[in-house]
């Protein structure tokens, strides 16, 4: 587990730890530990991945009236393991574009743990998976950690290449059945997306950076999602980063679209996100999509 997959343990999930009440648990402290009042929300985008309590179910509009989000309206968001970071693009983009918006929280829970078959070697790059939540707030005119640009990018040849082939409406499942997640083909899939894969990842930082006015020496602290960790060097020695400069989630594991908050509030309890400097939250998610945004870390200027 360690050489190949890169994690020393992993987070499992109890019976009580269900995707949207890991959410709303996520969302509750936020909102406490930053005293801000669910009264005072205006969206809220749930980024909980699609294998949830219920099927055909929209987990914001519940979390609305769990935290008691009078006044917010809210969708659910979906992108696999991109979610994270396209919604805080969307989140921004929100503010920018809609003058009712003010305050947006983003929250998800994740333990897609349970759709892997470990007797299936053609998954083994999934054996990674944990289970968490998380949750973020962006909000108009806050004073610190301004949202500058994002990039996102899809391909979609892979779109067909990790699915669970039984759970939906061609193939439905039976009584307590889980719909298992399968590659295919995954010689074909590696083959591909070790072409495009690193490519992708470059682009989307640099784009961002680009659209920031900041370049790669500006970046002071990358929150990437888990992979292994041969892929988590070279990525951040193609941006020519140190190590320190991220934090390899060898403790946790993969938590889909959780892992850049996750990433982003370990490296603020070790201080290595420093202010005047760019924190870059950077995703892929099956399918296949790239995504990273770029946030100027600090006060923000007057």
């Amino acid at each position: 587990m360690q050489g190949k997959l890169g994690i020393v343990r992993k987070t499992r999930p109890g019976p009580e730890d269900q995707p949207h009440a890991m959410a709303v648990k996520a969302a509750r402290r936020l909102l406490r530990e930053q005293a801000v009042d669910a009264a005072e929300i205006d969206v809220i985008i749930s980024i909980t991945e699609e294998y949830k309590e219920y099927p055909v179910w929209t987990t914001g509009i519940a979390m609305q009236e769990e935290l008691g989000a009078e006044r917010a309206w809210a969708f659910d968001l979906q992108q696999r393991c991109g979610t994270g970071v396209l919604a805080l693009k969307l989140a921004r983009d929100l503010i920018v574009a809609d003058p009712h918006v003010s305050n947006v929280l983003i929250a998800g829970g994740y333990r897609n743990i349970d759709l892997i078959d470990y007797r299936n070697p053609r998954v083994r790059f999934m054996y990674n998976l944990g289970a968490g939540a998380g949750a973020a707030l962006v909000r108009r005119g806050h004073p610190r950690n301004r949202i500058l640009g994002t990039a996102v990018r899809t391909d979609g040849s892979f779109s067909r290449d990790v699915i669970a082939p039984r759970g939906g409406s061609m193939r439905p499942l039976g009584d307590w059945q889980v719909p298992l997640l399968d590659v295919p083909d995954p010689a074909s899939m590696k083959e591909r997306l070790e072409e495009r894969s690193m490519r992708n990842f470059l682009a989307v930082v640099d784009e961002a950076l680009q659209r920031s006015d900041l370049e790669r020496t500006d970046i002071g602290y990358l929150a990437l999602l888990h992979m292994k960790r041969s892929a988590h060097r070279a990525v951040l020695g193609a941006l020519g980063l140190r190590e320190e400069q991220s934090i390899y989630l060898e403790e946790y594991g993969h938590i889909g679209q959780v892992d850049q908050i996750l990433s982003t509030e370990l490296a603020l309890r070790e201080g290595r996100v420093p202010d005047g400097k760019a924190l870059v939250w950077v995703s892929a998610g099956i399918g296949y999509a790239w995504d990273a945004a770029v946030i100027e870390w600090g006060p923000v200027a007057p």
